[in-house]
């Protein structure tokens, strides 16, 4: 799901309701790509977090490395 909230918020959320994450990044067009590893945890934060979602298209970055890997954001 893609929120408009920045990352580290949304990693606290998740670790204060148990959710773990598969998958994090930034988004280029502003916000957070979360994906949650169990559709539980998805459906979770989806509730949660309902607010923050944000509809339609978001703009990815197109090769997206995590922050202190060779060529990271």
């Amino acid at each position: 799901m893609n929120l408009a909230l920045p990352e580290s918020e949304v990693k606290q959320i998740c670790l204060s309701q148990g959710v773990s994450i598969s998958a994090i990044e930034p988004l280029r067009s502003g916000g957070t790509r979360l994906v949650c590893t169990t559709s539980i945890g998805a459906e979770e934060m989806r509730l949660r977090l309902r607010d923050h979602i944000i509809e339609g298209g978001v703009t990815r970055h197109r090769f997206y490395r995590p922050p202190g890997t060779q060529g990271g954001y």
